[in-house]
């Protein structure tokens, strides 16, 4: 509601603004708002704010990222997971460790493992399985029911009745309701109430025995998960219940409102006393958990055994999980996605866990069960890489698709001028389309089935060279001029077109999309892992007949170095044998060599300091550190070092005055007016850069050229 506010203003203003251009030129003719009124701009505002997620309140003077994510579809995992997010707008970049550690209040609410390595530790949290998130209620009952059972107004009583020590103070989400004198009988028929259903299940009450208060809360935004009831030692939930629920008679709502289960947030859990399991109940117990595990989130209730690894492995594999290829729903094949990934033949995991069955993992699963062997082999799996098996990925092992899409749309302009699909450019001897327009239909567009190359166009689209319409007396050419715009497909390795779509978007334009598909089997430098933080990657591809194999004639499909369990501690279910050799379920992440290989001898650079461009996309340079230049120093390679830095990067020819030390131009100083003392140097642009930027500033850099001054 404050962003809607704060557009409408805009919009007022900006309407404002127009009307005093407009008014005084027109002074005879009726000003017509609706001529002058900017179309959607209050519904355009919001779907900005929300798409990109930057909220700017004026009035607030806000100005906040991140406010709304689009949600990621990378795999089933990483949707789910984003859902049960929970981000702290504590500051990423201070180093303080209290609101990244583990807070026991956290428990059955937050996942422990769940959260990002590095500078969002702790401060980005998941939900656990059973966490429901409150949302604001109704209070006006709970005023009406707290007075009916004798809370007093605090204004009727004296300074000395209020510090009676069996006089307690009732809050309702942080305001003062008034005082009770039974708070004990306020509390137990506050939470018969609940449990009866006459007041809502998600009102919490708790006693604040030092600060002699009583605190109700029916506020939006508080955890809360449910327990079962314990009357007199045995839980209120028999076998009886469960079997009714099995069979459909009953559902969790019924459980709410017959008192056998109930919602507890964080403060009404300090009042209680909770059994984890049935046999350890005992006479002070009130409550039991439904289900240990569900201390735990989505993610992490991927893995198998959980509780026999080392705790931060549980954590990484939570991160990992979000980056494993798999299916990501049964519509994938009709999505035109900016990035999916496909595994092409997922299977569901043999070893599952409970959390597996509740989120129906099973169904849109993310990985393979492949045979592994824990031995060393060929030296080409040391520290984290593994060995495949070749016949596996020509069996399909690990293959994945990629689906990449491309857009484009078609513009109307205001002078009634349009873009327009060109057919395809025949060659003037053989009359069939050029190269660049190998894949085009009649109509200019791409037709599926096609592979399409490097710098083969997908759209062959030309627009008009004049879009706004003329001054009033200015020639006007009758036949408006177009120029191609062609969509070209850019990429190292060749895609295949799967489908184009045809539609057009809410300005009435048209919009085409075509869906890319690339079909990839793993190789070196592919990145697979374990459910146990167990990452590695291919080091080796080996033929079948050089692989080792057991006594059943079985030949694994990935070995793995034994080394990596001694100091991670992931046994997750220990069997002994001198080597391991059976099934684990290993995930294809999407950090695929392919995508992230990059090398350059010569390429484009930057404008202002004539350094080779930054990043993979832009053909950039690879870097040489700070650190990468103490070693080179430390081995005294000086000449390596002039090239790294200078050479290769940015040398500059500079003419420089010996005399006043003050660079010059073709041999001539300007300052001087001679050119007896002027002599040529190479040095870095940036440095040249950094002279002149300098002296734009008033301050004078000299160079003192040795000959000059020995």
């Amino acid at each position: 509601s404050l962003l809607f506010e704060d557009l409408f203003k805009k919009f007022n203003s900006e309407m404002k603004k127009i009307a005093d251009q407009v008014i005084p030129k027109q002074r005879a003719a009726q000003f017509d708002v609706v001529k002058h009124m900017r179309q959607d701009q209050i519904t355009n505002g919001m779907v900005n704010a929300i798409s990109t997620g930057n909220w700017s309140l004026k009035r607030f003077k806000m100005d906040r990222q991140g406010v709304t994510q689009v949600l990621s579809r990378l795999s089933y995992i990483s949707a789910l997971g984003m859902m049960t997010r929970i981000s702290s707008q504590f500051e990423k970049t201070r180093k303080v460790s209290g609101p990244r550690s583990l807070q026991p209040s956290q428990w059955g609410m937050l996942c422990p493992s769940d959260t990002p390595e590095g500078e969002a530790c702790g401060l980005v949290k998941n939900l656990a399985l059973m966490t429901h998130i409150t949302t604001d209620m109704e209070d006006g009952p709970i005023v009406k029911l707290a007075s009916n059972l004798g809370v007093e107004d605090v204004n009727l009583l004296c300074g000395e009745e209020l510090s009676y020590p069996n006089v307690f103070l009732v809050f309702l989400n942080g305001n003062i309701l008034g005082v009770i004198r039974d708070h004990k009988k306020l509390v137990n028929t506050f939470r018969l109430m609940r449990r009866a259903g006459y007041i809502n299940e998600f009102v919490s009450i708790s006693t604040n025995l030092t600060d002699r208060c009583v605190y109700i809360s029916s506020d939006g935004g508080r955890l809360c998960r449910p327990y079962i009831i314990v009357k007199k030692q045995k839980p209120a939930v028999t076998n009886k219940h469960m079997e009714e629920l099995a069979q459909g008679y009953r559902n969790f709502e019924d459980f709410l409102h017959e008192s056998l289960v109930e919602y507890l947030d964080v403060n009404e859990e300090n009042d209680c006393n909770i059994a984890l399991y049935e046999h350890t109940i005992n006479k002070d117990t009130t409550h039991l958990e439904i289900e240990p595990f569900t201390l735990l989130g989505v993610c992490a209730g991927l893995i198998p055994y959980p509780h026999h690894n080392q705790s931060p492995r549980n954590t990484y594999q939570c991160a990992m999980g979000k980056q494993a290829m798999g299916t990501i729903g049964y519509n994938q094949r009709n999505r035109i996605d900016t990035l999916m990934y496909l595994l092409a033949y997922p299977q569901k995991p043999m070893v599952k866990t409970k959390t597996i069955e509740l989120i129906e993992f099973e169904k849109l699963p993310a990985g393979q069960n492949a045979t592994v062997a824990v031995m060393s082999y060929s030296g080409y799996d040391i520290e984290d890489a593994l060995v495949l098996n070749k016949a596996s990925l020509d069996r399909g092992f690990g293959r994945c698709l990629v689906y990449k899409n491309a857009k484009c749309t078609l513009k109307r302009y205001t002078n009634q001028t349009f873009d327009k699909v060109m057919g395809p450019m025949l060659d003037a001897t053989t009359r069939k389309p050029i190269w660049r327009h190998e894949i085009l239909d009649a109509d200019g567009i791409c037709s599926p089935g096609e592979k399409v190359e490097n710098k083969q166009v997908l759209v062959n689209k030309s627009m008009p060279t004049v879009t706004q319409i003329p001054l009033e007396g200015s020639n006007v050419p009758q036949q408006p001029q177009y120029k191609d715009v062609p969509i070209t497909y850019k990429g190292a390795t060749d895609s295949y077109i799967e489908k184009v779509m045809i539609s057009s978007n809410a300005e009435d334009a048209f919009l085409i999309k075509m869906l890319l598909r690339q079909t990839r089997r793993p190789e070196i430098g592919d990145k697979f892992s374990s459910r146990h933080g167990q990452k590695g990657v291919c080091g080796l591809i080996v033929p079948q007949e050089d692989m080792p194999f057991c006594d059943s004639g079985i030949c694994p499909d990935i070995i793995m170095n034994p080394h990596g369990f001694p100091s991670r501690m992931t046994f997750s279910e220990p069997l002994e044998a001198y080597i391991y050799f059976g099934p684990v379920y290993y995930q294809k992440l999407k950090h695929m060599v392919l995508d992230k290989m990059h090398a350059r001898a010569r390429g484009p650079r930057a404008v202002l300091t004539r350094q080779p461009t930054e990043g993979r996309s832009r053909d950039g340079g690879l870097r040489l550190g700070e650190m990468e230049r103490d070693c080179l120093i430390g081995y005294g390679a000086s000449m390596l070092l002039l090239e790294r830095l200078m050479i290769s990067s940015d040398a500059f020819e500079v003419d420089v005055c010996g005399q006043c030390g003050l660079l010059g131009y073709s041999g001539w100083c300007h300052y001087c007016k001679s050119s007896c003392h002027v002599s040529s140097l190479r040095i870095p642009y940036a440095c040249k850069l950094l002279f002149q930027e300098l002296q734009s500033m008033n301050i004078i850099p000299r160079l003192k050229l040795s000959k000059y001054n020995e």
